[in-house]
């Protein structure tokens, strides 16, 4: 988004991880696995604590908010990706994925509507669809490319966390076209200055503006 502005397009696409989870502890291996290869934090707890019972609840309702905007989608699916695989929250029944829109400025009575139409489940189907005849490999985190040469950094750290909100320290690193150890370094800093804050997850830490 940094480097291409208006002229990049993102289309969101529900892989649908499983209709069911008959083995919620069988997770846990897989999600650290991803988080390993992406260098995203992740707490799997959840699958010992409070599993979910389906992940389909979850693509649908990133259909629903799509509904209201492609930045509206964004949100919410950055929403749901937070806390499900950083704060364990059980976010699976329609309850909770309206309370979900409703903390990121969804509307939140047009958004359940969408969400219990015919409509949300054909659109997810197509998204199921494309994800199996591409043989796409479930779960997997956002995975960050290596970082560009320090010469191209658009952004700083501090710029970057500003900008986008709560923010992972290898989503900075790319951003800013930093090498990790240089933007951890930085990311502390200003943490000892009260500029950001740091938010634990039991695999590493998130970002946000203090």
């Amino acid at each position: 988004m940094v480097e291409f502005g208006d002229d990049l397009r993102i289309t969101y696409v529900m892989g649908g991880l499983a209709r069911e989870f008959d083995d919620p502890a069988g997770m846990i291996v897989p999600w650290l696995d991803a988080a390993d290869r992406s260098g995203m934090p992740v707490d799997p707890r959840l699958w010992a604590e409070a599993p979910l019972s389906s992940s389909y609840p979850a693509c649908m309702a990133v259909k629903a908010a799509a509904e209201q905007g492609v930045e509206a989608e964004a949100r919410y699916l950055r929403a749901l990706r937070e806390g499900i695989f950083c704060f364990r929250r059980k976010l699976d029944t329609v309850e909770a994925l309206v309370e979900a829109a409703r903390g990121v400025g969804l509307d939140a009575a047009r958004f359940r509507s969408s969400l219990e139409s015919n409509a949300i489940v054909e659109a997810f189907g197509a998204d199921l669809e494309e994800t199996r005849s591409a043989g796409m490999t479930l779960p997997a985190f956002d995975a960050a490319p290596p970082p560009p040469p320090p010469a191209a950094a658009a952004l700083s750290p501090l710029d970057a966390v500003v900008r986008f909100g709560r923010t992972a320290s290898i989503e900075v690193s790319t951003v800013c076209g930093l090498a990790l150890p240089v933007v951890e370094a930085e990311l502390w800093r200003l943490a000892t200055e009260f500029r950001v804050r740091p938010v634990r997850v039991l695999t590493g830490v998130l970002w946000e503006p203090a």
